[in-house]
């Protein structure tokens, strides 16, 4: 044969007589014939590129790179050869196509691409190049450009998610939702995969493949992989946030080499790109935002939110939006901007959609946003303080009244509530050192005196005709409440609506209380059990030994903390208890340390022994005592069993003032306690040490 093909022939032979060459000198031991027929089985291109590799670099066959010579290295070891298997240099994986490096290594495209990451023109995190913008710069997957067309729903020019066919339209990636069916797994109706099959499946129900985690060993689905293998999410977290000092440059920074939880040395000491660097601060993190970390992605965000016309937070609004960004956690910060109702009002607020009053935010339909918002206005003085229960006591009690019929007894009602009730409300309120006014008395006073108003109106009796009989008849229908009435008799019997009319007091339950032996063990675990919250042992501890009430625990200020050396001092009222030890040294770490669960935008002070998840505001007595209910504690019978105990070995003079205690309930209780302190004067004379 003559011509081209003669040429070409001579080519082919040419090449595969050295690449058995090269095979035979690589592998003495294997017989001529396997491999001229491993040889003979490459053909093509194939051949030219393994002849090519093979020329350049004759040791190519012991690193199994390029694709190339890695087939037909896996061809001659399946038939007896002796050499090595192709793994990559990087992560050691097997059965993967190798590329060679410039020094001689061979990678796997996982391993190559990291190995050529760069950061993105676009969006400035360090990524695999996946390709080109019109420049010639590089860009990531994410940023890379893709073919846009005209969306056949919204009309906007935009990335397809699925194009065109049976007579639909191309749907961008903006109104693009998988269909809705009964999720074959759950039950539930929700957008699923497969919706057109026997067994759709939900987003939450799919499978995903669980693999052991090369650092926790769980079988989980994998985050990530890693040179050292799968990772499991929570490793992949830790290992991001994880700083060490790095061997080579003594910086503390991620640790990166060798792979793995035994790391020593930093990405740049190694020769590795970095990667997960936050593009603002610089800082080696989990990035959550467009290349930023959580904190930097927080202030972008909320300076979005509440920004002008001209992209600067104005300045009567730059102390609440660095307390937003000063949120210990700026996850739970970034949920809220994301999720929450009221950051929501507050950018309708820093827009002037919203006006910036208590009234505007009554009004509101949406009062658990609008009191949230209204907590963070006031406690960065937004809005002038006001006392919140005594305003919604007021607003409810006006609704209720204005149902009230006939006509006649809702003046009555009303006139009652105003110059009685709210008006003793008010006084309590001006007088009161707490950050809040009970209300719920006063409310139920209210309700009981429109349902005796209806009970009269339907047995046809008016308040003039009230008579002794008719009030017992009252007393003796099985409300509840029925006795509470006796207030408002009072009232009217004063005004000269009704003659004076006795209500007997209603008697006081004794209620249960703890015994001695499970308040010892509660106390003993509050007080060394260093795995409760320091909140919940501060607080159980003092109902448990000087039986507080929540609401007076929950309005504890910093200010109250007494200390001098080893000496600690609670001021509760008007006198100040020495506290033992080791609570002694759980208050001031209450105090310095602070709860670590605060409401996204308080300020970074409150004053609070025990502030709560509303910004400026203590925990509510409610949910102080949910936190000790789990832990055992119960309110009532454990201060039950303080008082008691400590009624039964104080005078009732000292325990009133110990306790800020009014005198008779101090009588009461120590009446109750059986102590008798006829001898203490004469004790206090025998003794010498006293110190008045």
């Amino acid at each position: 044969m003559t011509g081209p093909w003669a040429s070409r022939l001579e080519k082919v032979a040419a090449r595969r007589v050295a690449v058995t060459a090269a095979v035979a000198a690589a592998d003495p031991a294997l017989p001529a014939d396997v491999i001229a027929a491993a040889v003979g089985a490459v053909s093509g291109a194939s051949l030219r590129h393994l002849a090519d590799a093979l020329a350049t670099d004759p040791a190519a066959l012991s690193v199994g790179a390029p694709p190339a010579v890695g087939r037909l290295v896996e061809t001659l070891i399946a038939v007896g050869g002796a050499l090595p298997v192709p793994t990559c240099a990087r992560c050691g994986a097997t059965g993967r196509p190798l590329t060679r490096q410039g020094d001689g290594q061979g990678l796997c495209s996982r391993c190559h691409n990291r190995a050529r990451a760069t950061a993105c023109v676009r969006c400035g995190i360090v990524k695999p190049v996946a390709g080109r913008d019109p420049q010639g710069q590089p860009v990531c997957a994410r940023c890379a450009d893709r073919v846009q067309r005209r969306c056949g729903v919204c009309g906007t020019v935009r990335r397809i998610a699925r194009r065109a066919h049976d007579g639909q339209p191309d749907i961008c990636v903006n109104c693009f939702t998988l269909p809705e069916a009964v999720c074959s797994v759950c039950g539930r109706r929700r957008p699923c995969a497969f919706a057109s099959s026997d067994a759709p499946l939900c987003q939450r129900c799919t499978p995903r493949r669980a693999l052991p985690c090369a650092r926790c060993g769980a079988t989980r689905p994998p985050a990530v992989r890693w040179p050292e293998g799968p990772v499991c999410d929570p490793c992949y977290t830790a290992a991001l946030r994880h700083r060490g000092t790095c061997a080579s440059c003594g910086q503390t920074r991620r640790l990166v080499h060798p792979p793995g939880v035994d790391a020593t040395t930093c990405a740049d000491c190694t020769g590795l790109p970095v990667t997960h660097r936050c593009v603002d601060c610089g800082l080696e993190d989990k990035l959550f935002d467009a290349g930023r970390c959580a904190t930097c992605s927080l202030r972008r965000r909320t300076t979005v939110l509440l920004a002008a016309d001209d992209g600067q937070v104005p300045a009567h609004l730059a102390a609440v939006a660095e307390a937003i960004c000063a949120t210990p956690n700026p996850y739970t910060a970034l949920n809220w901007l994301r999720t929450g109702a009221a950051s929501a009002l507050l950018a309708d607020l820093a827009a002037g959609r919203l006006p910036t009053s208590h009234e505007a935010l009554d009004a509101h339909p949406r009062r658990g946003a609008a009191d949230y918002l209204r907590t963070l206005l006031v406690a960065h003085q937004l809005l002038p303080a006001r006392d919140e229960a005594l305003a919604r006591a007021e607003q409810r009690l006006a609704r209720r009244l204005a149902d009230v019929e006939p006509p006649e007894h809702r003046r009555v009602a009303t006139a009652y509530a105003t110059w009685r009730v709210l008006r003793r409300l008010r006084r309590r309120a001006e007088h009161s050192r707490g950050p809040r006014t009970v209300t719920a008395r006063a409310t139920q006073l209210v309700h009981v005196t429109i349902a005796f108003l209806a009970w009269l109106h339907d047995h046809g009796t008016t308040l003039a005709e009230l008579d002794q009989h008719t009030v017992d008849l009252w007393l003796t229908s099985g409300a509840p409440s029925a006795h509470d009435v006796g207030d408002f008799l009072a009232w009217t019997a004063g005004r000269g609506h009704t003659r004076a009319l006795t209500v007997p007091a209603r008697p006081r339950p004794t209620g249960p209380a703890t015994s001695e032996d499970e308040r010892t063990a509660l106390l003993a675990r509050l007080l060394h059990d260093d795995t409760v919250e320091l909140t919940d042992r501060v607080a159980g501890a003092l109902l448990l030994l000087y039986g507080q009430q929540l609401s007076r625990i929950a309005a504890l200020t910093t200010s109250q903390v007494h200390q001098s050396g080893d000496t600690v001092h609670l001021q509760i009222g008007t006198e100040r208890i020495h506290l033992p030890k080791p609570l002694a040294s759980l208050v001031p770490r209450l105090r310095d340390e602070g709860r670590p669960h605060v409401g996204v935008g308080s300020p970074a002070t409150t004053g609070w022994l025990f502030p709560g998840l509303l910004p400026g505001q203590p925990i509510t007595p409610a949910r102080l005592g949910e936190r000790l209910r789990k832990l055992g504690v119960s309110a009532v019978a454990g201060r039950r069993a303080a008082i008691t105990q400590l009624a039964a070995e104080l005078p009732t003079a000292v325990l009133a003032d110990m306790l800020s205690m009014h005198p008779t309930t101090a009588a009461r209780w120590t009446a109750q306690a059986g102590g008798t302190w006829h001898h203490y004067a004469a004790e206090l004379v025998r003794d010498r040490d006293y110190q008045p």
